[in-house]
Parts: structure tokens; sequence; C-alpha cells
């Protein structure tokens, strides 16, 4: 690709990747999808809500998914980091100038990836196997796992890296000094979850987050880190073969494993790119679905009542009447229209790394 212009030569490494990390995904899922169903690795439907007491409604509305196989986020995982160790093979080999793997731009999302992941592998096993009405790690040891993650990550930016400054587009940069950490921890902890959250429907936490790396492939890109656009790139080849096997009736989830790994390296590539508030734009969903369960919880313990019917939102449209399919689609079209608002207010206000 040395005698192409540099844009296309990366463009066509960033298709090639992506389609590397689509087909081991796609080769992986039958048979990963066969052992789960014949050692019973299939998700179990939760007994308790959010706020104590019984999820009646919520098993009334998804008791029939009970038995579908869960942990495709490994499948995810195994692809997006099996298409990274390739990457190294061939550029160690001097096929390629350079691998996916890189200290500058993609070390901190694999090292999310991965550990992260390890804490949603845990926490999907222990809700197969337990038989209890508490399903999995409890939310304070999921939470507490992430901020102790979150913390170490915070720490390398602001005094490793030296980061400190926040770009708001079209307004200039804000030097948050120490409590840059903070802002690292709120993102991490707070993107992670909320991609947990919305991981609710077949189809729906594996579409938007598509949409959101793809975005950030883009900014990566104009942003001056090319491995890094790679990266996401890569993750969202891997999620479009699971959306293959997830949309309705889903034969597989994603799982803890896949939304919460998946939501926290999304907050740190936010980081890397200096694009926080982007990520607020294109993440809009995940942050209403989060936003609804705070309602949700605040009016129940001040109102003694529901705001609505069920939480996160997604729930309560089902409860509303809408299909399953109805809403996927809907919440993908929401998320489609925020992701290119999103690119537009990030590529223009971007400063000088803009297009403008």
């Amino acid at each position: 690709m040395a005698s192409l212009p540099i844009h296309v030569a990366n463009l066509i490494t960033i298709f090639l990747y992506m389609g590397c990390s689509f087909l081991i995904a796609t080769c992986l899922f039958p048979d990963f999808i066969r052992f789960l169903q014949n050692y019973k690795l299939t998700k179990k439907i939760r007994e308790k809500g959010l706020a104590g007491g019984t999820a009646e409604l919520f098993r009334r509305l998804h008791s029939h998914k009970s038995g579908t196989p869960t942990m495709g986020g490994i499948v995810i995982l195994l692809a997006v980091l099996g298409t990274v160790v390739i990457s190294r093979i061939l550029a160690y080999f001097g096929f390629i100038d350079a691998s996916i793997l890189s200290r500058g731009e993609t070390y901190l999302p694999i090292v999310t990836l991965a550990a992260v992941g390890a804490l949603g592998v845990i926490d999907d096993l222990l809700n197969i196997r337990e038989n209890g009405t508490q399903k999995g790690l409890s939310a304070k040891v999921k939470f507490w796992s992430l901020i102790a993650f979150s913390i170490i990550g915070a720490v390398w930016f602001s005094f490793k890296l030296e980061w400190s400054l926040v770009h708001v587009p079209g307004v200039g940069d804000f030097d948050l000094g120490l409590w840059y950490a903070l802002l690292f921890i709120f993102v991490l902890v707070g993107t992670s979850n909320a991609v947990n959250f919305t991981d609710g429907l077949d189809g729906l936490a594996g579409g938007l987050l598509a949409i959101a790396y793809a975005c950030f492939a883009v900014i990566s890109y104009f942003y001056g880190l090319p491995i890094l656009s790679v990266f996401c790139a890569v993750i969202v080849g891997a999620l479009v073969s699971f959306l293959w096997f997830n949309v309705p009736p889903a034969k597989i989830y994603m799982g803890d494993t896949g939304s919460l790994a998946l939501g926290a390296t999304l907050g740190v590539i936010a980081m890397l790119t200096n694009a926080v508030v982007i990520l607020a734009i294109v993440g809009f969903v995940f942050v209403l679905e989060t936003v609804s369960i705070i309602l949700q919880l605040f009016w129940k313990k001040f109102f003694k009542r529901k705001l609505f019917l069920i939480a996160p939102i997604h729930h309560h449209f089902e409860a509303k009447g809408w299909s399953e399919t109805q809403i996927v689609m809907r919440f993908w079209i929401w998320g489609a229209g925020v992701g290119i608002l999103g690119l537009v207010v990030g590529l223009i206000g971007m400063g000088e790394n803009g297009i403008l």
C-alpha cells in the first residue's frame, strides 16, 4: 500500500481489519453457542428489582428468554484480541508497517477491554450457577471493582501522561488539574454501567455500541490517532457479527462480559481522544437509559410511586405494548441521529485537529 495516498491506504487497512474481526467472530459464534447450550451456560431471569422487591413485571415480559445462551461478549473479545495478535504477527514479519498494538494509542483500551471483560465473565458465570434471588455479582462488588480499575487508569492519565485538559467543542480547552482524575473515574464507571443498563433487549446494546464505536473510529482518525481508529473499527466488525446472532429472536446475549467491557473501553477511548463531551452526545441513548433508572429510584424513594412502569426506559415502552423490534429499531434510529450530530459537533469543534 506504499504507493497509495496515505488516507486511501489507511481506509483500506481499517476495513481489512474490521473484516478480519467480523470473520473471526462469525466463525466462532456457531460453535460457541452450541457449547453454551450443551453445558447449559444460559441466561437466568432476575427475580429482584433494582429498588428491591420482586421483579414481577420484568419476569412476565422476559420469562421466555430464560435458557438463551449468554456470555457472547467472550467471542467479541476473542475476535478483537485475535485481530490485534494477527496484526502484531504481520508487523513482526514485515508484511505491514505497524500493528494495532500501540503503546501510545491502544494499550489502555486493550487492557481495559481484557480486564473489565474478565470481571464480566465472573459475573456471568455466577449469574448462571447461583440459584438464589441474587444473580451474579452484587451491584456493590461490580461498582467498586470498576472504581478500583478506573483509579489505576486515572492515575496513569493524570500523573504518567500528565493529562488535565478537557476540550469543549467550539469553546476551547479547560484545565481541570487533579479534578481530571475524578472525571476519568466518572466517565469509565458511568459508561460501563450505562451500556450494561441498556443491554436488555435483543440487538439493542449491540447496535448502539456499533454506532458509537464507528463514530469514534472517525473521531480518532481526525484526532491524529489512526491506529486507535483501526481498533475502534475492529470492535465494530466483531459487534456486527454479534448482531447477526443477537437480533430478535436472539440466539445469544453478550452478557456483562460484553456490556461492561465495551462500555468501559468506549469511555477510555473518549478520554484518549479528548472527546468526553462528544461521548455524551454520541451515547445519548445510554445516558437516557441511566437517567431513567436514577429518576425511577428517586420517584420511588421520595414520592412512594413509580415514574415509569419499569426501568430502564426501554422496558417501560415494552410494558406499554411496543414490540421488542419496534423499540430496538427506534432506539437505533435515535442512536444513529445523535451519532451523526456528535460527529458534526466533534469534527468541526475539534480545534487544531478538526476538519475546519
